[in-house]
């Protein structure tokens, strides 16, 4: 086990290391974030003053040292745009994208795992047919577009949900939730389900494959030749070996919601770190979109490593194998 947990501690390391050599690099050449903040009137002496008290005529090494430098130190920077903490600025906008995230794996694993279940076990019926054609459809619409067909539906046409913003939040510390007022729950039902569509059939398809694939084994038809009722097999044997592969994409999807709920929070005007994210874009603004790749990958890098840590956990052959080597 300590063996096991070190060896994944090592490649976390390394993937860090090479996450923050690309966060640093991507963004040398996105443009200028000193026209950015200066306006057309600022002379060519205040500009290149302000250059180098931002460090930008500093050698490309020197300025990478220091940018790895401050993040072990658990020092973000300042945004060039607003001259605030990248940390405090990150922190304001980390609750939004988490209940976000939060409430769509909610939704796709209520749906997706019953809605794999069943077309697994009725895999010829009509309704197991029609429930893969829909989630076919559902994964192959682009999200901006399922939550523009939301919008449209349910915020124009019947008004029953708010299109834009968080509405009403309730301060538990810094920690601002959605879930303690009617408001915030009524904005986050439009972008959870818009976010949470597409894990939805990746999670329905995942329990569907695994399913069938345990029904075929020698044990679950050794299990119903003994006679056992077909409900204790599909459910207390087949299921529970299906969904060991499925814990471990659980934890995997939820940081893909974190990552890539940047065009949901586009559409939803929902502030959260997505939405910072292409704010930065848009003004240039490097350190902000630097640490944000950086706390991303820290995120799925975290995640990852408790996920493989489950897997030893609850799957013996993992343990065997590690132990092998």
């Amino acid at each position: 086990m300590a063996l096991f947990v070190l060896r994944r501690l090592v490649q976390s390391i390394f993937v860090m290391l090479a996450v923050s050599l690309l966060a640093f690099a991507l963004f040398r050449f996105v443009g200028d974030p000193v026209a950015v903040m200066v306006g057309q009137e600022t002379s060519i002496e205040d500009q290149e003053r302000l250059r180098e008290q931002l460090g930008l005529n500093d050698p490309v090494i020197t300025q990478y040292a220091r940018f790895v430098g401050n993040l072990l130190q658990g020092e973000f920077g300042y945004s060039y745009r607003t001259r605030q903490p990248i940390g405090e600025m990150l922190l304001d906008r980390m609750p939004a994208t988490v209940e976000l995230g939060f409430v769509s794996l909610l939704i796709s694993l209520a749906v997706g795992i019953p809605a794999g279940i069943y077309t697994a076990l009725h895999k010829d019926g009509a309704a197991s047919n029609a429930i893969l054609i829909v989630t076919l459809i559902g994964v192959s619409i682009p999200t901006f577009v399922i939550g523009i067909f939301l919008i449209y539906i349910f915020g124009v046409q019947l008004g029953w949900l708010p299109t834009f913003g968080r509405g009403d939040v309730v301060e538990i510390g810094w920690w601002k939730t959605n879930f303690l007022s009617v408001s915030g729950l009524k904005a986050l039902i439009l972008p959870a389900v818009t976010l949470g569509i597409y894990q939805l059939t990746l999670t329905m398809r995942l329990v569907r494959s695994e399913m069938q694939d345990v029904m075929q084994t020698d044990f679950v038809k050794f299990a119903i030749s003994r006679g056992i009722d077909y409900r204790t097999v599909h459910y207390r044997h087949a299921l529970r070996n299906s969904m060991v592969p499925v814990i471990t994409i659980i934890g995997l999807q939820f940081g893909g919601i974190i990552a890539f709920s940047i065009v949901t929070e586009s559409v939803f005007q929902w502030p959260g770190m997505g939405l910072l994210f292409l704010e930065s874009i848009r003004y240039v603004d490097i350190p902000v979109m630097s640490v944000y790749l950086v706390v991303i990958a820290l995120i799925f890098v975290v995640i990852n490593l408790v996920v493989d840590l489950l897997y030893f956990v609850i799957d013996p052959r993992v343990r065997l194998k590690s132990e092998a080597n």
